[in-house]
């Protein structure tokens, strides 16, 4: 949003060092030709998938920390239910993940591993979804601005081809629209670009983040673990008998 404020406002400045002329801010941007137009709209769509993306990426939606307490407190072999109850109650990434680890509870580890491996899959495609767009309009936009400038320098050739290079002004004319359409191209498409490598690299983070807990839990869940635990209760019942006959 703010690099949009700041192309306005280089408009604005533009504007009003050409004002002697008569040139504002919409006739500057008439001034860059028809390919002004898309370019703005792609302008328009970065602000506000960059507003979208930042409150959609806040850490509460992704991993909340009071959820990850409430349920490492509320585990319990014995009722696997509670941690799906819990689960269940709060959409977000990391839940939606731990529930399908819970749902192969008792099953092998590679079992366990390839649902979680899944869900996380498909978090993190849901978490990139609409940065397809920016990344698209971050290539499209520099691409608009080359073709804005191509169109601009026919129009200057034409007007040579015409009229000669009697009348500089002419010429101006089209070689104005060229830099303009390069520039807004480029202050869209720059900015555009900043904000999908920004995203991803915290999409990649929390991803991370949230395989080492659910691997965490697919030590936990695994089947030689359970196997295990049940051995050494089995194997301290029998020395409490064997000590309470001493006794008697």
């Amino acid at each position: 949003m703010a690099f949009v404020v700041g192309f306005s406002s280089n408009l604005y400045a533009a504007g009003a060092v050409n004002s002697d002329s008569g040139l504002g801010i919409l006739p500057f941007v008439e001034k860059g030709g028809f390919m002004m137009y898309p370019i703005i709209f792609c302008s328009i769509l970065v602000a506000g998938i960059g507003l979208e993306r930042t409150y959609s990426l806040r850490r509460k939606n992704i991993i909340d920390a009071d959820f990850l307490d409430r349920f490492r407190s509320h585990w319990n072999w014995e009722d696997i239910q509670l941690g799906l109850q819990l689960c269940a109650s709060h959409d977000t990434s990391l839940a939606r993940i731990l529930k399908s680890g819970l749902l192969r509870f008792g099953e092998k580890v590679d079992e366990i591993e390839r649902a979680i491996e899944g869900a996380g899959q498909h978090e993190a495609s849901l978490l990139n979804s609409n940065l397809r767009a920016l990344g698209a309009i971050a290539n499209i936009t520099p691409m608009m601005g080359l073709l804005g400038t191509v169109f601009g320098m026919i129009k200057a050739f034409n007007v040579i081809s015409q009229s000669g290079t009697g009348n500089p002004g002419l010429v101006a004319s089209g070689i104005s629209e060229a830099l303009v359409t390069t520039a807004a191209g480029m202050m869209v498409g720059i900015p555009a670009l900043v904000l999908y490598h920004f995203f991803r690299a915290k999409i990649d983070r929390y991803v991370f983040e949230m395989e080492e807990i659910s691997f965490q839990l697919v030590e936990e869940l695994s089947f030689n673990a359970m196997r295990q635990k049940k051995e050494s209760e089995q194997k301290g019942k029998p020395r409490r008998s064997k000590v309470s006959n001493q006794k008697t």
